[in-house]
């Protein structure tokens, strides 16, 4: 492909992907200074260090408002970089509100108006821009690595499966967030019609999905790697294309784009008016709105694809109730379980500690290249991203008393969720949903007994609970004290709980503070309190804030100073995801039915529908490492309830991941879900009024609202305006 049909290339796309297009420069690569300056492609890729720079530069556009764990994106100007989707009906901001005396941010920008849709149509739109600028790049780059002369063989056939993957990567963002988008032709198309002639439609959601797919595939097999150094751990490999497009097929395969209603089991106050009206000016579907069964088990065999790699596996720490004096406190075993306590992983929980295993994943302890799980990261780039990187999650939930914003917190709902350490409901689970009088098996009618009672003395100086993490480093007598600051709502919780949530009488390390004094700080919420309601934005709606990502070694010498937070690595695809995924298709496939399909390399693979053995393979290993019991025989049996299962696992494992958002939608969850009322505790009780504080109460300036224009984000006024086959997400307006 020469230098004249790239140009056209480009220009075409100005008009088919709706949006004018620009390159940002990379170091001195600059593509359209190229063009301009009339050199050629060739001098570019014939030299490894320009080419390289091409790459990096095709790859550059993940980061911002392609964060995938991000803390709410900028909210400037236009609001372009908005980016909102870690928060959902289990995580919330309370900043960017200027109903609270966050006054520097637009209307926009808060978490209700997240919530509520009102957002326009104008807002969050740089991610669109980007992915096409990536796509644009890394084509080019696909075209023209082959002249280079200084690379070898295998070095030039990776570099081409790195920039297809992230050709394809772009387009499956764009995928999740917008719903089906125009696919550019790659090859073969005439670039010299009139930009109305070039003007291309929205493809299919099943395009789009196919497309992606068959280009992570390419791409596997032009990869020739497993595993990335240190230096290189950002670069994509082979497991990351194959993870890829699995999750693809599995979206693929779910209700929203596959049969919508006839796919799982819904109340009857969803309904599938997304599907019948998300149409191409021709009158095209662009979700099928028949259900087939057989995708389930497309997307089945491409999971297995991963796991059978036997390149992954779940991050484990070891178990240890001898050394004293570390980072975090001694091991404490989970309830015996005849099935898993006494055998060591990956068949039990004997050797490992559930909780520093969960915790390590997320807070920078382990680096990506030392971490079996992760499958792919944009690696700790967004370090000093102070609107969308994991450093910024860390300064907004840390208290304002520690230097932090104190501004994001977790729902009652998603409190509620977590397991006991025995693996059941905690009392009083979702009750405020019931109806009056309502009772159920897990809650007969008994409230939340647990809500006015705190670990007495006795119980705090016999350990009573030693699941519940303290300064483990104080005085025993301190220890105590500790102790007897935390309601027993929060007691007996499984491991991931304390890893994650930063309930009121939560512990904050900061082993690396300067001021000794500082080492273990005890947080509560109560109000009147230094992190209590206050008449400010800068306290937690629902008394209840997030752990997660949090280092024992972190601290905050100044508010809005990143530099003493530990780099943390974005787990953008890690291997729990795969593993979860796999239960969850097998689970909708018809029991004993048998699919032929193909793995990754083309061999025969039969996918048998509810495999016992299968189905454990995929759940067991993410509930053994969390310390949690394996689901009864009468569970696993009944397609719904296990259904409802794996869906409580995702919303657990992956809470501020970025992906109970987009869950919600593809499983056509989200008008349930995301209209539930908020609840959370009582923040206007003092710390004389404890008891009261922990009442679950309707937070009110929380909203939860959910309509049908909210499944996709809309597309802006401009990128309609340049392509006049461009459709709108239903719901949202076509111009001002």
């Amino acid at each position: 492909m020469n230098t004249k049909n790239i140009k056209h290339i480009l220009l075409a796309a100005t008009v088919s992907c709706g949006f004018a297009t620009t390159f940002t420069a990379c170091s001195d690569l600059d593509s359209d200074k190229y063009f301009d300056d009339r050199k050629t492609l060739e001098s570019v890729f014939s030299d490894k260090q320009q080419a390289d720079q091409w790459l990096a530069h095709a790859f550059s556009f993940l980061d911002g408002s392609n964060f995938e764990v991000a803390s709410k994106g900028s909210t400037g100007g236009d609001g372009g970089s908005w980016n909102p989707f870690n928060f959902d009906d289990d995580m919330y901001y309370g900043d960017r509100d200027n109903t609270f005396g966050d006054s520097k941010d637009a209307d926009f920008a808060s978490y209700n108006s997240f919530h509520e849709g009102n957002y326009s149509e104008n807002q969050g739109q740089n991610a669109w821009v980007r992915c096409y600028q990536g796509i644009y790049q890394a084509s080019i780059f696909i075209h023209n690595i082959g002249i280079n002369q200084e690379m070898s063989e295998k070095e030039i056939e990776d570099y081409r499966g790195q920039a297809r993957f992230v050709r394809a990567y772009y387009y499956w963002l764009l995928l999740r967030k917008f719903g089906p988008v125009p696919i550019m032709a790659d090859e073969g198309a005439d670039y010299t019609l009139e930009y109305d002639e070039l003007a291309t439609p929205r493809s299919t959601y099943e395009e789009c999905a196919t497309y992606i797919a068959d280009q992570m595939l390419q791409a596997s097999k032009e990869l020739k790697y497993y595993n990335r150094d240190e230096g290189n751990v950002m670069r994509p490999t082979i497991g990351a294309a194959l993870a890829t497009r699995a999750i693809v097929l599995t979206y693929a395969a779910s209700p929203l784009a596959n049969g919508q209603l006839k796919n799982g089991k819904h109340p009857a106050s969803v309904n599938d008016d997304i599907a019948k009206q998300l149409r191409n000016f021709d009158g095209t579907y662009l979700l099928s709105l028949e259900y087939d069964e057989s995708k389930w088990a497309r997307a089945a065999a491409a999971l297995k694809d991963v796991i059978d790699l036997g390149v992954y596996d779940l991050y484990v720490d070891g178990f240890d109730d001898q050394t004293t004096g570390g980072d975090y406190p001694l091991s404490v075993a989970p309830p015996y379980n005849a099935e898993f306590s006494d055998k060591n992983w990956p068949n039990g929980w004997k050797n490992i500690d559930p909780y520093k295993s969960y915790a390590k994943l997320f807070n920078g302890s382990v680096s990506p290249s030392n971490n079996p799980e992760m499958i792919f990261t944009r690696g700790n780039m967004n370090k000093n991203d102070h609107d969308n990187g994991i450093g910024s999650l860390v300064l907004h939930s840390m208290p304002v008393s520690l230097n932090g914003w104190n501004t994001h917190g977790l729902t009652q709902k998603m409190v509620d969720t977590y397991y006991t350490k025995d693996g059941g409901d905690v009392d009083g689970m979702y009750s405020e949903w019931r109806q009056p009088g309502a009772t159920t098996v897990e809650n007969p009618g008994n409230d939340r007994p647990r809500s006015t009672e705190f670990i007495t003395r006795s119980e705090a100086q016999s350990n009573a609970y030693p699941e519940v993490p303290i300064w483990h480093l104080g005085t025993s007598s301190q220890q105590a004290q500790q102790r007897m600051n935390v309601s027993k709502q929060y007691v007996g919780r499984e491991p991931r709980f304390y890893a994650s949530v930063a309930y009121s009488g939560s512990v904050w390390q900061m082993l690396d503070h300067p001021t000794n004094s500082m080492w273990g700080t005890q947080v509560t919420y109560y109000r009147a309190g230094s992190d209590g309601y206050k008449n400010a934005f800068s306290y937690l709606r629902t008394g209840i804030g997030v752990k997660k990502y949090y280092n024992p070694h972190d601290y905050i010498n100044a508010q809005n100073n990143y530099d003493h937070i530990c780099e943390k690595y974005e787990p953008a695809i890690r291997y729990a995801d795969i593993l979860l995924m796999y239960t969850e298709c097998l689970n909708e496939l018809t029991e004993g039915q048998a699919y032929q399909e193909k793995d990754w390399q083309g061999n025969d693979v039969v996918i048998t529908g509810r495999n016992l053995q299968e189905m454990k393979r995929g759940i067991q290993p993410v509930r053994i490492r969390a310390g949690l019991p394996d689901y009864t025989a009468a569970e696993y049996a009944d397609k719904d309830v296990l259904r409802a299962k794996i869906k409580r696992e995702r919303m657990i494992e992956f809470m501020g991941e970025g992906k109970r958002y987009f869950d919600l939608r593809r499983w056509m969850d989200a008008p349930i879900e995301e209209n539930k009322r908020i609840y959370g505790l009582n923040v206007f009780m003092t710390a004389s009024s404890k008891t009261d504080f922990m009442k679950v109460i309707p937070v009110y300036n929380l909203s939860a609202t959910f309509t049908d224009k909210m499944y996709f984000w809309p597309i802006s006024f401009s990128d309609l305006k340049r392509n006049k086959n461009l459709v709108q997400n239903p719901g949202w307006k076509y111009n001002d």
